[in-house]
């Protein structure tokens, strides 16, 4: 053993005389025991901010039902008297604004810089059910009525939050303007249905209205496959779900060997999401869909909050809920409406524009809209400043000529005034009927795809840019059939909704038809070599035959016996230029993005057999059985 020094062996003698022993002598005080397990974490922490030019506020807004929902609250040092900019979304609150970051300007997205500097006070919320707030969640939750029993809906809840929030704000100048892009352009639309006194001014982007007739869910009944994964994401848990996962690379291949949209959600755990099984109950535009439509609860409910509906040229997510809006509004006598679409995917709105896909534009469409443009109608509004000019009806993007036209009232061409473009022999397309038919075999194992393989819908820039896709991609395919012009000796300017009016034949009991309206660019393009020659469509959809005759009245296709089958593309302000032609393309399928069609009539596309998909024969008559063609809302010069 070691030497014990005579200190220390001086030390334990002690300790020994009074009936301790040495390892009792080191033994704490009990109170400095009970001290020791206390939390080192302090009940509140309220961080200093040292150098942030703005406070962060969280709360829990109570609604009139007891429910609170998280909100997000940024205020500029100092601020006096400024409007607040409210967006209500499911996509999580927290995300839209960076913690810790001394500057704003540069805790915000970057779209809403531009509001930073200008001056307003930003508040954002979850929705009922999600991330942070109380209460159930459902999906897009329709208004109180028929299909909404309860005292509350997104109506009621952005009442409520504004009225808290200018009683409770003193920074404020108790003024609201509401914004929201897609889900969020929702909930902006829910809240006009009765608006708050404080809500001055609104801009719903690309907002969901109608799921059924060409918004998120379905286009004219074919089913939108590419929202299954976010059926998961969204509605499997209160923050954020996972996708559904993938054991193909191509989403081609993965949804070809599911079968059915139905097949893959029954595979994937579906039947767990009461959304799923509620829309995959209504395949047709029963009340299920017609009662939650918005552009009709808008006409029907019409607010006084002047309104700036936007939307993308080439939105391939909500290319239906802004123009149909605005129509209806307009047609019901509501001039505090206007529209603006540019050259944008969907949500580009919020970021930078210089570009779409293959397509180049002079500077960012969308920074100098929000800077010339949107702020400055927010600001008439919610600070009375008057803009130099008034807001025109409506504001378009022409891709063709690369600048905003003003309309003082749009469309331009009421329908009655249309140009039909016919189908010709030999692929031709003209202005005069023709005589013949065309016939191609749409075999549901072989479905033309939406984008060329692989299809991958969580490749983010190939989804965004999908709709100005070349299409020279499929316009060999023998399922594909395309009629052009000649070349084009003068400009043809088109303003507008094109619409399909075809006259065909199948031997199945059902069909889909796809129209694309194209413009196809000279052999050589000096200004952009890679354009020679390139396919651009500016307008095209889908349309699921069973509803030719009413979205309500599925009905199976009479086999052998021509058809009428009439639908409105989406909305074109373009020139078609001189030396350029004007193409359509005709087909049956749009796969992954749309569920197959199996051709043979069945009541629930979700859940058909393998069986019931079959080839056929379908044949477009331009003669004397139907003239098929597209029309056109062309500009007489």
């Amino acid at each position: 053993m070691p030497k014990i020094t005579a200190r220390l062996a001086l030390a334990a003698c002690s300790v020994l005389a009074l009936g301790l022993t040495p390892f009792a002598a080191q033994a704490k005080p009990a109170k400095a025991a009970a001290a020791d397990q206390a939390s080192d974490i302090p009940a509140k922490w309220e961080a200093p901010r040292p150098g942030f030019d703005y406070d962060l506020r969280e709360v829990m807004i109570p609604m009139r039902d007891g429910v609170k929902l998280h909100t997000i609250i940024a205020i500029p040092k100092g601020a006096k008297g400024l409007p607040m900019l409210m967006e209500r979304t499911p996509y999580d609150a927290d995300s839209f604004l960076k913690r810790n970051i001394p500057h704003l300007r540069d805790a915000v997205w970057s779209a809403n810089r531009e509001w930073v500097d200008d001056g307003y006070i930003f508040v954002y919320q979850d929705i009922r059910g999600k991330y942070g707030s109380q209460g159930p969640y459902i999906m897009t939750r329709p208004p109180r009525g028929p299909m909404n029993d309860s005292k509350t809906d997104d109506t009621t809840d952005s009442y409520d939050t504004v009225d808290w929030l200018v009683k409770n704000l003193p920074e404020s100048n108790g003024k609201v303007g509401l914004i929201g892009s897609s889900y969020d352009g929702w909930t902006v639309t829910m809240a006009l249905l009765g608006p708050h006194p404080a809500v001055k001014a609104a801009a719903p982007e690309s907002p969901m209205i109608d799921g059924w007739m060409g918004d998120d869910w379905f286009h004219y009944g074919a089913f939108r496959q590419i929202n299954l994964d976010y059926f998961t994401e969204q509605s499997s848990k209160t923050g954020k779900g996972e996708a559904v996962p993938r054991s193909s690379y191509d989403d081609y291949q993965a949804f070809l060997d599911a079968g059915t949209a139905g097949a893959w959600a029954t595979t994937n755990g579906f039947k767990q999401l009461p959304w799923w099984n509620r829309l995959s109950s209504h395949p047709a535009y029963d009340s299920f869909w017609q009662d939650q439509a918005l552009d009709k609860q808008v006409v029907a409910k019409p607010s006084t909050v002047p309104t700036l509906w936007l939307q993308g040229l080439w939105d391939q997510e909500d290319m239906y809920g802004a123009i149909h809006s605005y129509e209806a509004l307009k047609a019901a006598g509501h001039d505090n409406n206007h529209i603006v679409m540019g050259p944008w995917y969907h949500s580009q709105v919020n970021r930078s524009a210089e570009s779409l896909g293959a397509l180049k534009w002079p500077g960012d469409t969308a920074a100098d809209f929000r800077r010339d443009t949107l702020i400055p109608f927010f600001d008439t509004y919610l600070k009375d400043r008057a803009p130099a000019t008034p807001q025109p009806s409506a504001m378009i993007y022409n891709p063709a000529e690369k600048h905003w036209d003003s309309f003082a009232q749009w469309p331009g061409v009421p329908q009655s005034g249309l140009t039909p473009f016919y189908l010709q022999a030999s692929n031709g397309l003209a202005t005069q009927p023709s005589s013949g038919a065309d016939s191609y075999v749409s075999d549901p194992a072989k479905p033309v795809p939406f984008e060329p393989l692989p299809a991958r819908f969580a490749d983010h820039p190939s989804w965004a840019t999908w709709l100005v896709q070349d299409q020279r991609f499929v316009s060999t395919r023998p399922d594909v059939l395309s009629y052009q012009t000649p070349v084009l000796d003068h400009e043809v300017r088109l303003e507008g909704a094109p619409f399909a009016d075809l006259f065909a034949r199948t031997t199945g009991s059902d069909v889909d038809f796809v129209v694309k309206i194209i413009d196809v660019y000279p052999p050589t393009y000096a200004e952009q070599p890679e354009l020679g020659g390139y396919q651009l469509p500016i307008s095209l959809d889908i349309f699921r035959g069973r509803y030719r005759g009413g979205f309500d009245k599925p009905a199976a296709v009479p086999a052998g016996q021509v058809q009428e089958y009439k639908f409105r593309l989406p909305t074109v302000n373009y020139t078609v230029k001189p030396g350029h032609r004007i193409m359509v393309q005709i087909q049956s399928s749009l796969f992954p993005l749309y569920d197959r069609n199996p051709q043979t009539y069945v009541p629930n596309i979700f859940f058909a057999k393998p069986e019931d998909f079959q080839k056929a024969t379908i044949t477009l008559e331009h003669g004397p059985d139907g003239q098929s063609a597209v029309l056109l809302p062309v500009v007489k010069p």
